[in-house]
C-alpha cells in the first residue's frame, strides 16, 4: 500500500493514486489528505492546526519529526501522528 508516494514527483508516469501514510511519503513530495484515522478528540485537535481532509501538505524532512508545511506554517509532527494521517500524491503542480 502506498509504494507510488515513494518515488519522486517528477517521475509521475509510475505514480499512482495510492492512499498510504503521511510517515511514508518520501521528503519533499506534495500529498493530499485523504482520512484521519485517530481518536475524534485527535481528529478535532489535527483539523484545527490544518490538517484536515482534502488539505495539501509538503513533507519537508522526516528526520527525527515529520515536519510538513501547511497553509505557510511547518508543523512538526510524531510518527506516531504520521501514521494516523492517510495521504495521496498530488498529481498537478501546487503551490503551498
Amino acid at each position: 500500500m502506498g509504494q507510488s508516494l515513494a518515488v519522486s514527483m517528477n517521475d509521475q508516469s509510475n505514480v499512482q493514486c495510492d492512499v498510504c501514510p503521511l510517515s511514508r511519503v518520501q521528503e519533499g513530495v506534495a500529498v493530499r489528505i485523504r482520512q484521519l484515522c485517530a481518536s475524534p478528540e485527535v481528529q478535532c485537535r489535527l483539523r484545527e492546526i490544518g490538517l484536515r481532509e482534502d488539505q495539501v501538505v509538503k513533507l519537508i524532512t522526516s528526520r527525527n519529526n515529520f515536519i510538513c508545511q501547511v497553509c505557510n506554517a511547518r508543523l512538526a509532527l510524531s510518527e506516531q501522528i504520521a501514521q494516523m494521517i492517510l495521504v495521496e500524491p498530488v498529481l498537478q503542480p501546487v503551490r503551498i
